[in-house]
Order: structure tokens, then C-alpha cells, then sequence
């Protein structure tokens, strides 16, 4: 059984491939850089990228399952792709939004976007699916490592904003659990963290993981815009401080705790506070 890992570099698909190799997968990784990857030994490296679907034929051949990272626009593409290249099984994830829990959620950029992307792939991919719907990483809490380790401030439009934020490994862990088992075909499932945690409580946390107390300083969310909008889309920008500004001035609207990581997993969801333990060299 041969399992496709797209996405397989970054901070989730690394854990994807790790935990298929401890299962005893053949795991196979695309990527446009094969010369730049690393990767455990026995796992094959393939040229491809999502975006040129010509390219991935001979990533597929022979491929019974695959991790699907959501590059959106590509989506529609792979699935049908990996239909005719007879994948049987495909896991995508997309994000919590999609579920559209709330107004907001409802009205945000992606919601629409991630939407089309899960109906393409149930109507046009291969036999079995499963789209996890995740929280907002733990990881993006790495955006504020320059700042901490510059001069110890962490700077926020909406620091006291909660979140159940998902370690990585857990989302890692339960797409692992789809692409091995059955009984996830057709399913939805929203993952989060454990509990909510503000983004003030995660600043403290990777404090006391680094032995290094760090500063939390409000600032414009403006501001904070102009620099996200370096490194994120227009949309995504607003849909953020939205979610911020409204889960501050009411925690209740936030992403509720759902039990998908200990369904899936058969273990409770990582902390933040271990999150932060595990990361804790990056604000160093």
C-alpha cells in the first residue's frame, strides 16, 4: 500500500510521514524541490506540484491513498486525477470554518472557498474520502517569535481573543488514523485543541517553556494588518481579526472543543503548554 503525502515538508505533513513510516506505510512525498527535501529513509521522492496537475501522474502511479494539503485552487484538479489514477482513499484537510458554526464563520473569505474545495473532492475524487476540518494551528503562534526574541514583547491587536488551537501532531495523528482505518469515508470532522486558550495565555505559556518571561503589548489591529498582509491574503487578514476582536469581546462565539483528536486518536489533544514545550527553541 503506497501513501502520497502532499504538503509533506511543511510542520503538519512532517508528522503525516513520520507516523505512516511507525505504521509500517510505503510512503511516497511530492514536492517541487526533490533535491531540497528531507526526509526519513525509505520514503520516495517525487517532482510534482499541485498546481500542474500534468505533473502528477507519476506521482500517483500505484498510489492507494493520499494526505491532501489544501493548496484550494488545486483541488478540483487532484481529485479527479487521482479518480483516474485509481486512489482509492483521499484525506483532505481545509479548516474549521468550514463547518460554519457561526455568522461569522459563515461570512468569512475562506468559508466559501474551503466549501468548493470539499465538494469537489466528494464529487468528483476517489470512492472514499475524509476532510478534517482543523482550528487554527498552534504553529501561527511562530509569527511571534521575532518579536520574542528581539526584545521579549509580543505584540497583538486582540491578545485576551481564545482559541482551541491544535498541535500539529494531533492533526497529523488523525489524518493518520483516516488513511489507515476504515469507517471515515463521507465524514466531517472539526478538530481542535483540548481547551480554549487566549493568545495572552499562549504568550505566557512559551514564556515559561523558554525560561524567558515574555511582554504582551496591544496594538492597532491596522497595524497589524499592513504587516500580515506581507505574508497573507487580503482575506485571510480580515477573517482573522474578525475572529479575534469577536472572541475577545465575547468568548462564547468561539470555535467550541470538539473530541475529534481522542475519537480519531484514541488519546487526548496536546496542550498548548506542550506545544510550547516542543517549541520552545524557536523563541530562544
Amino acid at each position: 500500500m503506497t501513501i502520497l503525502v502532499t504538503g509533506a515538508t511543511g510542520k503538519t505533513g512532517r508528522h503525516v510521514v513520520r507516523e505512516l513510516i511507525s505504521a509500517g506505510a510505503e510512503v511516497r512525498i511530492l514536492t517541487r524541490h526533490p533535491e531540497e527535501a528531507d526526509v526519513p529513509s525509505g520514503v520516495t521522492v517525487v517532482r510534482g506540484d499541485l498546481t500542474a496537475p500534468e505533473s502528477l501522474h507519476a506521482a500517483l502511479d500505484g498510489v492507494t491513498s493520499a494526505f491532501l494539503f489544501p493548496v484550494l485552487d488545486a483541488i478540483p484538479a487532484f481529485a479527479e486525477t487521482a479518480k483516474r489514477a485509481g486512489v482509492r482513499r483521499v484525506v483532505l484537510f481545509t479548516g474549521a470554518w468550514a463547518a460554519g458554526l457561526t455568522a461569522r464563520d459563515r461570512g468569512s473569505w475562506v468559508y466559501p472557498r474551503y466549501r468548493a474545495a470539499e465538494a469537489a473532492l466528494a464529487e468528483n475524487g476517489p470512492e472514499e474520502w475524509t476532510v478534517l476540518r482543523p482550528a487554527p494551528f498552534a504553529t501561527n503562534a511562530l509569527w511571534w517569535a521575532p518579536g520574542a526574541r528581539a526584545d521579549g514583547v509580543v505584540r497583538l491587536p486582540h491578545p485576551d481573543a481564545v482559541c482551541p488551537v491544535i498541535h500539529e501532531a494531533d492533526l497529523a495523528a488523525a489524518a493518520v488514523r483516516a488513511l489507515l482505518t476504515d469507517g471515515h469515508h463521507g465524514r466531517h470532522y472539526t478538530v481542535t485543541g483540548p481547551a480554549l486558550v487566549s493568545q495572552a495565555e499562549q504568550v505566557a505559556a512559551i514564556g515559561q517553556a523558554t525560561g524567558r518571561p515574555l511582554r504582551v503589548a496591544r496594538i492597532e489591529p491596522a497595524t497589524w494588518r499592513s504587516e500580515a498582509e506581507r505574508f497573507l491574503r487580503p482575506g485571510i487578514v480580515g477573517d482573522l481579526l474578525g475572529e479575534w476582536s469577536e472572541t475577545e469581546r465575547d468568548p462564547a462565539t468561539a470555535l467550541p472543543v470538539t473530541s475529534a483528536v481522542p475519537d480519531l486518536t484514541g488519546r487526548p489533544a496536546r496542550t498548548f503548554t506542550q506545544w510550547a514545550a516542543d517549541h520552545a527553541r524557536a523563541f530562544g
